[in-house]
């Protein structure tokens, strides 16, 4: 099963093919939040990915991009946690997860 590292805390785990990194983070007891479920309505996921590992990863949607606006700390190697989905090409991948991450739900009836 391919690895990830989370930073600061400097913590790797094994994660299954195509499980998300807020999913692998769940289950292996590591701080990141998630607050929308994968959904895309927050920015609570957002982490920042080693640069080497960056351009390996599939582009951000452009519905990403736009949260990812929102995100605190936002750099240029900035991805959410739901959107990275695991593959044996990601192994070794180290992300590092903000101190900080803002929570914009929105409600999507408009209110």
């Amino acid at each position: 099963m391919p690895k990830v590292t989370f930073l600061p805390m400097n913590r790797t785990i094994e994660v299954a093919n195509g499980l998300s990194l807020v999913e692998a983070a769940h289950e292996n007891h590591v701080e990141l939040e998630g607050a929308c479920e994968g959904s895309l309505a927050c920015s609570t996921c957002h982490v920042v990915v080693n640069p080497e590992w960056y351009d390996r990863l599939p582009e951000a949607s452009e519905e990403e991009e736009d949260t990812l606006d929102e995100a605190f700390g936002l750099t240029a190697t900035s991805r959410l946690g739901c959107q990275i989905r695991m593959t044996d090409a990601l192994d070794g991948l180290t992300v590092t997860i903000p101190a900080y991450t803002v929570n914009i739900s929105v409600d999507k009836k408009g209110g």
